[in-house]
């Protein structure tokens, strides 16, 4: 715990850092600076939040930004845009990575040309990335996993809906699926792929509830931002009340349903907070860059950079809730 407090006082020391600089240091940017954030399936709550942030980050240092990228699950789309984005050679490049083969090439090139890259929510720690921000998904899948098992009392049938292949969801399950295993009565049942279409949840939910008996699904689990409100509708329409569904994020929709009892609980990430973090970093990076950037940091004892940026998880429940829901009306009225 000691070593995980002092790496948590040294990156609020380096966010402290910039967040000055970017408040008395206006005068060194310019809106010709350019910077890019870029993600996959930008249609979804949860990535407006990301940009929300990273506008506002914008905004404190007077630069110019750019959201790129397919608003469907489309990863040769999204390695295109990346692509497009690094041919204006732009200031500095956020990026969240969905398939990490097709983009690894990608970042590896724009480090060689100095332009910093920094991934966000999704990670490809095989690339030159200089360092990742956003959830610790392991810990965010065993916190979940935690009231799981709590809430089925250590035995039931388990079933997950998640976007297969995509780093952050598959440390998710993992973090889940290392709750279950201490608990042999718990059985994960079946991994459903949505392959990007969060509809398709629907249809498969309506098969598992059918199933009764020793098949009985006992717990329903949304890995992603937008499946759970098509599970969650599923079991409204079954009137399956002896079912359990957790879901992932604190969409305005998410929150009702857990307000109204459809959903149990979810686990909220800090969109927000890794597109305003993010920018202000690569910000920091762009001015004072390493000349040349190396490959590898994270093998690195003596780096200027963290390999984490942890912007935090926590369990939003029928407890908690209106807290969330609360602050979230604020900010939409900004």
């Amino acid at each position: 715990m000691r070593s995980s407090y002092v790496g948590a006082k040294v990156v609020l020391s380096i966010v402290a850092a910039m967040v000055a600089v970017g408040s008395t240091g206006c005068g060194r940017h310019s809106t010709s600076e350019t910077y890019y954030l870029i993600g996959c399936n930008l249609k979804l709550p949860y990535w407006k939040t990301v940009d929300a942030g990273f506008e506002k980050a914008a905004a404190d240092l007077h630069v110019s930004v750019q959201l790129a990228g397919p608003d469907n699950f489309d990863a040769a789309a999204e390695r295109d845009a990346f692509h497009k984005a690094l041919i204006s050679h732009p200031a500095g490049i956020l990026v969240s990575v969905v398939d990490v083969a097709s983009m690894k090439p990608e970042i590896d090139s724009a480090i060689r040309q100095g332009i910093p890259v920094i991934t966000v929510d999704s990670d490809a720690a095989s690339s030159s990335r200089l360092f990742f921000i956003g959830t610790d998904n392991l810990a965010a899948g065993r916190l979940g996993g935690q009231r799981l098992a709590e809430h089925l009392l250590g035995k039931g049938n388990v079933v997950f809906f998640t976007l297969s292949g995509q780093p952050n969801m598959d440390e998710r399950l993992k973090g889940y699926l290392d709750v279950m295993n201490e608990h042999p009565g718990m059985k994960a049942v079946d991994v459903f792929n949505i392959k990007g279409d969060a509809t398709s949840a629907f249809d498969k939910a309506q098969e598992y509830v059918g199933r009764t008996g020793a098949n009985k699904i006992d717990a329903f689990v949304c890995l992603d931002s937008a499946s759970g409100k098509e599970v969650a509708e599923v079991l409204q329409r079954s009137k399956a009340t002896d079912r359990m569904l957790i879901a992932m994020d604190v969409n305005p929709e998410t929150l009702e349903l857990i307000k109204s009892g459809a959903i149990d609980a979810t686990v909220s990430q800090k969109p927000f907070t890794m597109g305003y973090v993010g920018l202000k970093m690569l910000d920091e990076i762009h001015h004072n860059p390493q000349k040349p950037f190396r490959d590898n940091y994270s093998v690195d004892s003596f780096s200027p950079y963290p390999v984490f940026v942890n912007t935090g998880t926590s369990l939003v429940d029928k407890l908690n809730v209106d807290a969330y829901l609360q602050r979230a009306s604020e900010a939409g009225s900004k």
